[in-house]
């Protein structure tokens, strides 16, 4: 998914053609018809000949077939067992994400196997078009844009070049709006299961490869900190056992894991709203602990779980947590490890439960007021 293409890759078949060039009037190359005084309101861009002298003749012919050869690229395919989304070097996360979405539903892909011209400078390419994806069995390119729908106006000009130059392509223009409910309905059976409708689901925040990625750096980071020493992993119950599990994976310093559980009381002042429900096993004195959370908000509870674990005089005592709500802080609370900041919205997924549902979601998302609006049982008290 690279937004301009300008000919870096795959270029052998055109030598040096597809560098990426500014017009003698100072305006790069998308700009040339106009700089030519070619107008092509009325015309197929197939039909002009684009010079690059902006004095030039402006006779109109059509562009030789013989220009508009499609370069195939390079192979990405960077090991050789896995799950096909496995085994290729994506430029973006929501390319693997899509790949994993294809995988789930057993269609066959190639990931940017051509790039097409679109733009030419007298008989050199000047600009090139990749598509993110082929699905050869439906003889379909897919491109997709995460970002905002008011954003992609440059992608959009490319692709009515590329359709108007090979009218024959079927290609097609993913949104981030689209590519979201494909994830929501995708869902790995998770919403299914949590009668979650998809149209209940406000926005994926974290994707399943966003974590799995994230995690990972975390853990490599948290073992390089920690070399050649061991650690007392302390997990904050519920929220945090399928990111702690995920994490454990991926330390390669020696630890233990313990756990500790909150009950928080409605209405109590800040000091007594909070107390340890079930207590760690494990003597901490004299140790490293890394205190593993989910989400931090207020700080509040977080400041209190500290205070109780220093008293019992750990060597050292951190904390990684995956997600960070910073709108909501009220306390200042020591953070040496963070996976994502996140706005001030409840979500759930990945651990994170909605009156103990939806744990299970392989993403993060918002859930939409109609769901948090329901009546039920009692809304829980937000994490803090």
């Amino acid at each position: 998914m690279r937004g301009a293409r300008n000919s870096s890759r795959g270029t052998d078949a055109i030598a040096s053609s597809t560098r990426s060039s500014v017009t003698p009037c100072g305006r790069s190359c998308s700009a040339t018809i106009r700089c030519a005084g070619v107008l092509t309101q009325n015309r197929p861009i197939s039909e002009v000949t684009i010079s690059p002298n902006p004095l030039a003749s402006s006779v109109h012919a059509p562009i030789p077939q013989k220009w508009r050869r499609p370069v195939r690229q390079r192979s990405r395919l960077v090991r050789r067992t896995g799950p096909a989304h496995s085994r290729v070097e994506f430029a973006h996360p929501s390319e693997q994400e899509f790949a994993r979405f294809l995988d789930y539903y057993r269609i066959r892909w190639q990931y940017e196997p051509v790039s097409f011209p679109i733009a030419w400078e007298g008989t050199r390419v000047a600009e090139m078009f990749t598509p993110d994806f082929y699905l050869p069995e439906h003889d379909l390119y897919i491109e997709l844009t995460t970002m905002k729908q008011s954003l992609v106006t440059p992608k959009n000009r490319k692709l009515r070049m590329l359709r108007e130059l090979y009218p024959e392509l079927n290609v097609r223009l993913l949104y981030r709006k689209d590519y979201q409910q494909l994830l929501v309905k995708a869902g790995y059976g998770a919403l299914e299961v949590q009668h979650l409708r998809k149209e209940d689901v406000g926005e994926i925040l974290i994707s399943p490869v966003e974590l799995e990625t994230r995690v990972r750096a975390l853990g490599r980071k948290i073992s390089r900190d920690y070399r050649g020493q061991s650690l007392v992993l302390v997990g904050v119950l519920k929220g945090i056992t399928f990111f702690m599990a995920d994490l454990a994976r991926q330390i390669k310093v020696p630890f233990v894991i313990d756990y500790l559980d909150l009950q928080r009381f409605a209405g109590a002042q800040p000091h007594t709203r909070v107390r340890i429900a079930r207590d760690i096993d494990y003597p901490i004195e004299g140790r490293h602990v890394l205190l593993v959370e989910d989400i931090i908000n207020t700080g509040l509870t977080l400041d209190y779980v500290l205070s109780e674990l220093r008293r019992r005089q750990p060597t050292s005592l951190e904390v990684v947590t995956l997600l960070d709500r910073p709108l909501r802080r009220l306390v200042r609370v020591p953070m040496r490890y963070v996976g994502f900041q996140i706005p001030n919205d409840y979500v759930v997924g990945y651990g994170l439960d909605y009156r103990e549902l939806y744990r299970n979601l392989p993403f993060i998302c918002t859930l939409r007021p109609s769901v948090l609006d329901m009546p039920s049982a009692p809304a829980p008290l937000p994490a803090s």
